[in-house]
């Protein structure tokens, strides 16, 4: 028998893992003979006495950013790995699908809220082997603001580097070479590596793309919540401008002062559909006073709250007692939307931090309603409280007790200290990607544009900084040109945070992860973003949407638009923030 060449022998391999069954490879010795040797990955060391091996299968489930309703047979594995010196643990899930299904992928689910992602089954849909990590503070269990202090004044620093970037990235570089190792392929076969994550998955997929660049192939981060100090500081900020004003409407005032600005803005995209496609236009054209008078009425209700997940206990939704609602909106109702909407300043005037969208939902403005004095109070929402009181004020308290001595000069020194302080763990705004983009890795980066926690500009400002860093030399037909190779940023139309808005009937993206495979692994680069309307009277149209910076005009109230360039509404999404002395990316 003659000798066979190197590839000869690597295709035998690969087609004898393929034809082996997964019962076969789903063994703890077959696992631990394919974990990386200590020493081959810095900073870490495998416990291959850790292993657990044993086939399952799924019953649906979280596939991607959807809900999976298929079910797969797949190889559960956990490992664990200390950091040398440390006497750390770290624990590690994966799954790994059968070899017949098996694409040569890696794929990596961010969390949501505080919290990463606890299933490793993410990946299976997509052929690929998927991962993920309790990141040494037993994750699955906890959400790190649970435990983000020792102690009053105590922070803990591991946790948040930890959860700020460095779990994922460390899974994913044990995970490729263990899975070459588990299926029997060669130590230089390409295992495309792939994330998916929206809201703080989304800034977890941007700490991966700045931290991690050479890992990745392709990444898709939705409302990415990073500028963490700005974000979450942001979230009390409605409930200042109640307090300052000593003014505490109906929710359901606010919900007529938003319900009439769609419907006065839905008409300047040149389509009348039930949705602001331009809130820039909104912004330019349209005056909030022009509702003053109008009048509103809401029924009687046990109302939800959903509280947009950032605290693990404010993931769950809220029911309390609304009584009926009834009157015409206030000049200082519109006032308290128009602060809202304009942003936060200091006391001299100079911005310090961006806002939602005219026209999204002012879910954090909302009051309380008190039954004993039969009146409507301040609420200060968890998502922002919490964040000040642990994060800022290092107190180990669930939320702020009450606004007292709070001015907007305040917030901004909250926003100041936790910046400088988690800088380099949770803001996530590090705005040269070379690495990633010097890789061949690809960016989908998407946004709702009514997103009524993560604003919308936040991820507008974020694309900025890295054109201006990455590309400020060049033209701006250049710079455009060099991003959308590998960087492209689509604003959603009407979207809320993640999701569809049940206020505006708009399109959302559904095959994300379909058009970043075509694009990393057949250079099928887009140019526009498929999305379906899944409500209201074009419910099932197809929508291409248009990648920032062009924005959308239908014509003549057709169901064609034009994706456009407009530099004065580009303005309305361009801001500085003068109220801090050093850049925010």
């Amino acid at each position: 028998m003659g000798k066979f060449s190197h590839a000869a022998v690597a295709a035998l391999a690969a087609a004898t893992a393929h034809a082996t069954s997964l019962s076969d490879l789903c063994t703890v010795s077959n696992v631990q003979s394919a974990l990386p040797s200590n020493g081959t990955l810095l900073g870490i060391n495998l416990i291959p006495s850790s292993v657990t091996a044993g086939v399952t299968t799924s019953s649906g489930g979280m596939g991607g950013m959807k809900k999976r309703a298929d079910s797969y047979t797949y190889c559960n594995v956990t490992v664990a790995y200390t950091h040398p010196g440390k006497g750390d643990k770290v624990v590690l899930k994966y799954a790994f699908p059968s070899p017949s299904e098996f694409k040569n992928r890696f794929y990596v689910a961010g969390g949501g809220g505080f919290s990463l992602a606890s299933d490793a089954t993410g990946g299976l849909e997509y052929g690929a082997a998927s991962g993920a990590t309790d990141a040494g503070y037993d994750a699955f269990s906890y959400s790190y603001d649970e435990v983000v202090l020792y102690g009053n004044g105590s922070i803990n620093w591991d946790a948040t580097y930890m959860f700020g970037y460095q779990a994922l990235g460390e899974m994913t570089q044990v995970a490729k070479p263990l899975t070459r190792g588990f299926y029997g392929l060669d130590s230089d076969k390409k295992i495309y590596t792939y994330y998916e994550g929206c809201s703080d998955g989304g800034r977890e997929g941007m700490s991966q793309v700045q931290r991690w660049g050479s890992e990745y192939d392709g990444a898709i981060t939705g409302a990415p919540a990073f500028r963490f100090a700005q974000q979450q500081v942001n979230h009390v900020f409605p409930a200042t401008i109640e307090h300052t004003m000593d003014y505490y409407p109906e929710p359901c005032m606010l919900e007529k002062i938003v319900n009439a600005t769609i419907e006065a803005c839905d008409p300047l995209d040149g389509r009348t559909d039930g949705v602001i496609s331009r809130t820039d236009l909104c912004m330019l054209n349209f005056n909030l006073t022009s509702i003053i008078g109008e009048s509103y009425y809401c029924a009687e209700q046990n109302y939800t709250s959903l509280g947009f997940g950032f605290s693990k206990r404010a993931e769950g939704s809220t029911t309390s007692y609304q009584p009926a609602q009834n009157g015409t909106v206030t000049a200082e109702g519109v006032q308290l939307a128009q602060a809202i909407y304009d942003g936060l300043h200091n006391t001299q005037g100079e911005r310090a931090y961006l806002s939602w969208q005219i026209g999204s939902e002012l879910s954090d403005a909302d009051t309380e309603y008190n039954s004993d004095t039969d009146s409507w109070e301040l609420d200060i929402p968890s998502t922002g409280g919490e964040y000040v009181t642990k994060f800022v004020q290092l107190l180990n308290l669930d939320n702020l007790s009450n606004l007292d001595n709070v001015t907007y000069d305040t917030l901004v020194d909250w926003m100041h200290t936790g910046m400088v302080r988690y800088l380099d763990s949770l803001q996530t705004t590090v705005p040269d990607l070379t690495e990633f983009e010097a890789s061949g890795g690809k960016l989908l980066h998407y946004h709702g544009e009514s997103d009524p926690s993560v604003p919308a500009a936040s991820s507008v400002h974020y694309w900025q900084s890295v054109r201006a860093v990455m590309y400020g030399d060049l033209s701006a037909s250049e710079s455009l040109t060099k991003m959308a190779d590998w960087y492209q940023f689509y604003l959603i139309p009407g979207a809320a945070h993640c999701g569809t808005n049940s206020l505006q009937p708009g399109p959302y993206p559904e095959d994300n992860m379909a058009i970043m495979i075509n694009w990393v692994e057949n250079g099928v680069k887009p140019s526009r973003l498929n999305a379906t309307v899944s409500s209201g009277d074009y419910a099932g149209e197809t929508q291409m949407l248009c990648q920032w910076p062009t924005r959308p005009l239908w014509t003549s109230n057709s169901s064609s638009f034009a994706c456009v360039h407009d530099q004065k509404s580009i303005d309305t999404w361009t801001y500085e923030f003068p109220a801090f002395k050093v850049p925010v990316y």
